[in-house]
């Protein structure tokens, strides 16, 4: 069944062919001849883009990313201040209600 004794040799002793380098197996695995393929194949970069979230639009995006991060920065306090108080606004209020049922 084997072409020569030494591959029926090889084959019994359970080497495999691609481990050997003289074999076509061997050459095919380690990208060997074929010298007219030498250049590579060519991927693309993905294009980068940007896109609306649903809060915001394009240009409220690219405002943002143009403010110097010192602005950002002050504007993100603000903003938290604003919530905070907010959020103790709404805390006092249901408090007050309570304590006016309380006294009925």
């Amino acid at each position: 069944f084997f072409i020569t004794s030494k591959v029926d040799s090889l084959f019994h002793q359970r080497i495999k062919a691609v481990k050997l380098r003289w074999t076509q197996a061997w050459r095919r695995m380690n990208k060997k001849g074929k010298v007219d393929e030498s250049a590579k194949k060519r991927t693309r970069k993905a294009a980068k883009f940007q896109k609306a979230i649903v809060g915001m639009s394009l240009d409220d995006i690219k405002k943002k990313k143009a403010m110097k991060p010192e602005l950002r920065q002050q504007a993100k306090e603000t903003a938290a201040k604003e919530a905070k108080a907010r959020q103790t606004k709404t805390k006092a209020a249901p408090k007050a209600k309570s304590g006016a049922a309380v006294a009925k």
